[in-house]
């Protein structure tokens, strides 16, 4: 189902929710900085609070996330240069920057890795901050974007020992055939998010290209209480070793993919970006990526979503 937005004509793709003393609030994708919404309630009316998060000179800010850290909001994003060098390669990195409200101004902005690095997740546990990203290998036999983990030494300072967490094994998972020429297939495994349940670690994630029919998304587990992450190994989700994902293109939406996790009164829902399907068919594609929800079962290392 959708949630219900004020703001008629607004978007809200790669949306994070996030609790904060009773109060819900969500990030959302944007060209010209990171806007957020906020509700009363999970399901009630979400109010566009704006742009809450710039950084000069630079546009395109993708898949924020925010985390409470010693009574500061610190808000995880990448952008990219608005000048940049005509290349074939997305200039995208990711960003931290703080404010002492969930609703910014987010300032002090440091870019945390020197190479196309998206999709932040961090996480605290007993033994630290952890910071769950995409980033790019061509060294292997599924080139593309995958999933890593690195140790955060503070909100700002990667330990730059990164693990990879979570890789390509499907045809399902390919962003684009042949995408630079060369006659390799391009995979993308991005958007991560990490939860844990009655001894269990799971990690979300997206797969394929938003604007694909596989466009999906899919998770991993672990059965597993180390506090390490970097540590954890998880296992992909899969049934007779074959592509299955938890929530993907059905009759009604279709570009189902990056989202967030929330427990609400209990209950584990994923908050996720979709578009309905239309009747026109080769229709020209603009952005129409909005919010939806629907509970997940979680149970004993499994996902389920109820649609």
């Amino acid at each position: 189902m959708k949630l219900n937005f004020n703001v008629k004509g607004k978007t809200q793709p790669d949306p994070y929710v996030f609790e904060n003393d009773g109060k819900f609030y969500m990030y959302v994708t944007c060209v010209k900085g990171v806007e957020a919404y906020s509700a009363d309630d999970l399901f009630g009316e979400w109010k566009y609070e704006g742009i809450v998060c710039t950084i000069g000179g630079r546009h395109e800010y993708w898949a924020p996330c925010i985390i409470k850290y010693e009574n500061e909001f610190y808000l995880y994003f990448s952008c990219e240069a608005i000048e940049r060098p005509q290349t074939k390669d997305c200039l995208e990195f990711l960003f931290v920057a703080k404010s002492k409200n969930p609703l910014g101004p987010f300032t002090d902005a440091k870019q945390l890795y020197d190479r196309f690095t998206i999709d932040a997740h961090v996480v605290e546990t007993e033994a630290g901050l952890f910071l769950f990203y995409s980033e790019d290998d061509t060294d292997c036999e599924r080139i593309g974007t995958r999933i890593y983990v690195d140790k955060l030494l503070d909100p700002y300072t990667p330990a730059n020992l990164k693990v990879e967490v979570v890789s390509p094994t499907f045809d399902e998972e390919i962003f684009q055939k042949n995408r630079f020429g060369d006659g390799k297939d391009w995979h993308t495994i991005e958007g991560p998010f990490w939860f844990e349940e009655k001894g269990y670690q799971y990690l979300m994630y997206s797969g394929g290209c938003y604007l694909n029919d596989t466009y999906h998304i899919g998770y991993a587990s672990a059965k597993s209480t180390e506090r390490d992450l970097t540590k954890v190994e998880f296992k992909k989700a899969v049934r007779c070793r074959k592509f299955c994902p938890v929530i993907i293109k059905n009759e009604i939406e279709e570009g189902t993919g990056h989202h967030s996790v929330i427990n609400y009164k209990g209950e584990w829902y994923a908050v996720y970006h979709g578009r309905d399907i239309k009747a026109e068919e080769n229709a020209e594609y603009h952005e129409e990526r909005t919010a939806r929800i629907c509970r997940l079962i979680v149970k004993d290392g499994k996902i389920k979503a109820e649609r």
